[in-house]
């Protein structure tokens, strides 16, 4: 099923936690679309040029993040694509990976309890929203994001582990690529 461009011996686990990853941060990025277009989702729309600049640059930088973690299972994670100048051809070094992918969930964790904390005393004054339609449908659009950094994590340890268990990359990716 999500076997189109991904590594051979990515573990099938691998592969749906990673895809997984920008479809947990789709819904939230949809609300802030609605959000930004005056979809009455929230008690007030974004109209101001600064605070709709701000929900699309989130909203872009969040998914562009998120779609990242597919280089996790997909060649252009091991092997920089030709296109790239300068590096393109060149094989990724795992930590060169990993690192950023796991300081990225650090992140998020500590990110998702900040911000956990504060929005649930907004929630729960009704500062955000005007009816019990509105609260679910924010609660179900950004709860999914609660899974980003178990999922970036566990996406990262399993790619660290193929690439420094594995055969090197010559046999592996660059036949492929």
């Amino acid at each position: 099923m999500l076997r189109g461009n991904v590594v051979p011996d990515v573990p099938r686990w691998a592969v749906l936690a990673a895809y997984a990853v920008p479809l947990a941060t789709l819904p939230s990025g949809l609300w802030r679309l609605a959000l930004v277009a005056g979809v009455p989702v929230a008690s007030e729309p974004v109209h101001t040029g600064w605070g709709v600049l701000y929900v699309l640059t989130l909203t872009a930088v969040s998914e562009a993040l998120a779609l990242l973690t597919l280089g996790l299972v997909q060649p252009w994670g091991e092997v920089v694509p030709r296109w790239i100048p300068l590096i393109g051809g060149r094989p990724v070094r795992p930590l060169a990976a990993v690192v950023p992918a796991l300081l990225g969930a650090a992140a998020l964790f500590v990110l998702s309890i900040l911000v956990g904390v504060t929005q649930s005393h907004s929630l729960a004054s009704g500062d955000l929203t005007n009816s019990a339609a509105q609260e679910a449908l924010l609660v179900a659009c950004y709860l999914p994001l609660l899974a980003w950094a178990p999922l970036l994590t566990v996406s990262a340890i399993a790619y660290y582990r193929r690439r420094t268990t594995a055969p090197p990359l010559p046999e592996r990716v660059l036949e492929h690529h």
